[in-house]
């Protein structure tokens, strides 16, 4: 078993640089479209049948955001071992070289295939439409539609040669696109876990509570409102990411005295 904790964090880690939770009174998820709810619109068959909806919605949510940067938490995690359910890649931008985003990176672009075939990185076209477009909704539609390579006359998807965001969307499943393999690898070598800013609603965080109890594991939790799970033995920290991060370093600093 690894001694080096795994960290695992979810969108409270990034509230800190600006970014809204998903599930917050201000979230992603209660923001919808005019016609559809977030639930609705994050999914493949919205990108299926109805592209320029699904891509306005994200450039609209999510691309916003694509100039934020990282803060102290970030930092903190850049040489950690870390498994992130936020988009937002500000762990790359921080420096951590092997993170794995396993809900994937709104700054990255893939092919759009079959869910279980890979496809090669490339970066988001989000920068180019902000230059091309003049606000107008059905401009932006349009020159989304050019970006992702979606014909403006069928809007209509084709495999192996439009383009969609690399995220995971809810009415699909972990692939080793977004590295599950190596995640559960990783979950399943580790004996220490800390979870950070997440509200254990996603499916990556039952994954890595089962790996962790069959490994009989110490489990901390860092949440300024922590969900009791209902599970003996785990160290509830009752603060803040950023918070529980000075404490550290400031412990490191006193035992260094």
């Amino acid at each position: 078993m690894d001694s080096e904790p795994l960290y695992i964090t979810g969108a409270g880690v990034s509230e800190e640089s600006g970014i809204p939770t998903f599930r917050g009174n201000d979230g992603f998820w209660t923001i919808g479209s005019t016609n559809y709810t977030p639930q609705e619109m994050a999914t493949r068959y919205m990108y299926q049948n109805n592209p320029e909806e699904f891509l306005l919605w994200y450039y609209k949510r999510f691309a916003t955001y694509r100039a934020v940067e990282p803060n102290n938490v970030h930092f903190f995690l850049s040489n950690k071992r870390l498994i992130t359910q936020n988009v937002d890649g500000l762990d790359g931008k921080a420096g951590n070289p092997d993170y794995i985003p396993i809900h994937g990176r709104l700054d990255k672009a893939l092919v759009y295939d079959q869910m279980d075939q890979f496809s090669e990185l490339i970066p988001s076209p989000w920068d180019d439409i902000e230059k091309l477009t003049n606000g107008n909704d059905d401009d932006t539609k349009a020159k989304l539609l050019d970006a992702f390579k979606i014909s403006k006359k069928t809007k209509v998807p084709e495999l192996r040669k439009s383009l969609r965001p690399f995220i995971l969307l809810f009415d699909e499943y972990y692939t080793d696109q977004y590295r599950m393999t190596e995640a559960e690898e990783w979950m399943k070598s580790s004996d220490h876990y800390i979870f950070m800013g997440t509200s254990f609603s996603v499916n990556i965080t039952n994954i890595a509570l089962r790996h962790a109890a069959q490994n009989n594991a110490t489990i901390e939790i860092v949440d300024p409102n922590p969900i009791d799970l209902g599970l003996s033995d785990i160290i509830y920290h009752t603060s803040t990411a950023q918070d529980y991060i000075k404490s550290k370093l400031n412990s490191k600093l006193n035992d260094e005295c």
